[in-house]
């Protein structure tokens, strides 16, 4: 299996900056076996069953980025440097490990100045990474980055455009409540209420699960063969609850549907076994062709890069020649693609 299998051609004006608005109102793909419909998200429960369930990430995003200045005196005075930095990840001692643009610029025991009331200095560097102990903690700490950050847009949007004040809506799931991810569950960024509600009049079921989407999931693949790839690790759980929610679905004969490839690792990393038990930890769980799925039965989730883990994992699910006939599909047709893109709805056989 070579990564070059995985590759294509993508326009460049394809690439979504901005989401759909009403979020409902983006396209949807539905493939289901050899068949392909083109529709919107707001006409999701006529494709779903009563009794189906849908399985969310509840994972909230931090604005993870952060423009500062490092002060240091020298011999010819003052002097300052901007820096910039990406949260990554907390640590156990509440350090968090960040991405620090020029790292070589900040010294072990500086401080960084990001606002009036939020600053850091560099406690200590490791892989490449700095480590950051805050001057703030707790709630304290989360008003002063949600007035300092900036929401960490994905590299292809990026580069297109800074992020701003509406990303801080737009690049949030309706149902964000634990907070620690630094890129969004995107599959889930097309629900709004009225859709909730139409699902709920369907008879379709809904589950939170948490899975803490790291900035790894940017990371491009750099071996030809994709099953020497090691994934980042990202930190989930799957409660009692939402174990006994998808059993009883099963149980029932309805269909377990995660809403994104976030939530699909997250309950088949708890599944391994074979069977969906409670789970907490770091999952790097690798899904590409030949994978067994043990809980997921369809999938919702965007269009994704060439060449990246995810169209894997959308290939494991459906296979490799119907995958590129869904995405020539949605080239020719014109849909929108990657996180602020339009959405695909996945049902094997």
């Amino acid at each position: 299996m070579k990564l070059s299998d995985f590759d294509f051609d993508l326009p460049d004006d394809l690439i979504a900056t901005r989401p759909a608005s009403p979020r409902s109102s983006a396209r949807l793909l539905v493939a289901q076996g050899g068949a392909t419909v083109d529709s919107h998200v707001f006409d999701l429960p006529d494709f779903l069953r009563p009794g189906d369930r849908l399985v969310l990430n509840d994972t909230r995003v931090i604005p993870a980025r952060l423009n500062g200045r490092r002060h240091r005196d020298s011999a010819q005075g003052p002097v300052s440097a901007g820096i910039e930095a990406t949260l990554l990840d907390p640590q156990a001692d509440g350090t968090w490990s960040a991405l620090i643009k020029p790292l070589k610029k900040v010294k072990p025991g500086e401080v960084i100045v990001f606002s009036a009331d939020l600053s850091a200095t560099l406690d200590r560097v490791e892989d490449g990474q700095a480590i950051l102990r805050f001057n703030l903690s707790g709630e304290d700490f989360d008003k002063a980055l949600d007035q300092a950050g900036a929401m960490p847009l994905p590299p292809y949007i990026a580069a297109k455009r800074p992020a701003d004040e509406q990303d801080k809506t737009d690049y949030q799931t309706i149902w964000a409540r634990r907070s620690g991810a630094v890129a969004a569950p995107t599959a889930s960024l097309h629900f709004d209420d009225a859709l909730m509600q139409a699902l709920s009049d369907r008879g379709v079921a809904v589950t939170h699960v948490t899975l803490h989407v790291g900035a790894g999931t940017f990371l491009p693949v750099k071996v030809e063969d994709v099953t020497t790839h090691k994934m980042h690790a990202e930190w989930g759980q799957v409660s009692a609850e939402a174990v006994a929610e998808i059993q009883a679905t099963k149980a029932a004969g309805g269909r377990v549907i995660p809403v994104g490839t976030t939530a699909l690792r997250l309950i088949e990393s708890a599944a391994r076994s074979g069977t969906i038990e409670p789970w907490e930890g770091d999952t790097d769980i690798f899904i590409y062709p030949g994978f067994q799925f043990h809980v997921t039965d369809a999938l919702m989730t965007n269009f994704h890069l060439p060449k990246s883990t995810l169209l894997m994992l959308v290939s494991a699910l459906m296979g490799q020649d119907r995958m590129r006939e869904v995405y020539a599909h949605a080239i020719a047709q014109n849909y929108r693609f990657f996180s602020y893109g339009d959405a695909s709805l996945l049902i094997p056989g």
